[in-house]
């Protein structure tokens, strides 16, 4: 049992690093700020469709199956 909870584990970890290095991010550096076109665009409005919002879900999700494992594997129960 704990060899198939660490396996899963390890997908995990490396499902999730591949996630949050995937997404953008989300400052707008010096061009963004000079601008001034702020939150006026496409992709402000329509945040929740987007990919970012996507990338943001998935990331929230395996980061709380990687924190469940996590306990699991340290817990003295398995």
């Amino acid at each position: 049992m704990k060899t198939a909870l660490s396996i899963i584990f390890i997908i995990v970890c490396v499902a999730l690093t591949i996630v949050v290095l995937m997404q953008e991010g989300k400052n707008q550096g010096l061009s963004g700020s000079i601008s001034g076109a702020g939150g006026d665009t496409y992709w402000s409005k329509n945040k929740g469709r987007s990919k970012d919002a996507v990338m943001v879900k998935i990331t929230t999700v395996l980061g709380v199956i990687f924190i469940v494992l996590a306990i699991l594997l340290s817990s003295k129960w398995i």
